[in-house]
């Protein structure tokens, strides 16, 4: 019993990624089309999908609403966590990467447990209705991120999950000249998520940070 904390090196991310469930050959054939087709390969770390999998499956999410589709890796992820008639709307501002992740998903093994929903969240996310969400993930533009929280603390019922990617603001959060411009963004939404009373959230340091949270 220790009454501090470990610090978490690579060394530790290291030995974590290579105990949890890694992944299988079609999430590895997805992302190598993806880097082949000229796309970011800026999609969640296998280690982090596993949690979110282990957070929906505990939560027995059905539910899900995911801003940013990139490759649909994370849709699929996640959609691997919900019973067989769950749904992951998942919204995505780019046609091509949308195209793309639409023909991955249909060829998936939650084919017709994914559907890709076209356009600028802030835009997409009113449509859905009030309470109609277990679990929302959050892995957009930062800059919108406490527009996105608003709008998923409606569609999300109470005691649902809140997740939000890159926490640590693709590991610039502490530099003191940063170099990527969305680390301003991710520094206020950071204090923005601390300060919202209706989540019960903290950041897990996993891939590059994930916020996850309660509704209350």
């Amino acid at each position: 019993m220790s009454a501090t904390s470990t610090l978490v090196t690579d060394e530790h991310f290291r030995y974590i990624a290579k105990r949890t469930r890694g992944d299988d050959a079609f999430l590895k054939d997805l992302k190598a089309a993806a880097a082949a087709a000229g796309m970011p390969a800026i999609w969640i770390s296998p280690e982090q999908a596993s949690l979110m999998q282990i957070l929906l499956k505990a939560a027995r999410a059905k539910e899900v609403i995911e801003v940013g589709t990139l490759a649909g890796y994370s849709a699929i992820a996640m959609a691997r966590a919900l019973p067989p008639d769950g749904r992951v709307r998942t919204i995505e501002i780019n046609d091509a990467f949308a195209d793309f992740a639409e023909a991955w998903i249909s060829k998936s093994d939650v084919a017709g447990r994914a559907t890709v929903h076209r356009g600028p969240g802030l835009q997409v996310l009113p449509n859905f209705e009030t309470d109609s969400a277990d679990a929302a993930f959050l892995d957009a533009d930062k800059t919108n991120y406490p527009g996105y929280l608003k709008e998923s603390l409606r569609i999300v019922r109470k005691g649902g999950l809140i997740m939000v990617d890159n926490a640590f603001a693709f590991g610039q959060l502490l530099d003191e000249r940063p170099t990527d411009r969305e680390v301003p963004a991710v520094r206020e939404f950071n204090e923005i998520m601390a300060k919202e009373r209706r989540v019960h959230a903290i950041i897990a340091p996993i891939g590059d940070g994930l916020w996850v949270g309660v509704k209350e």
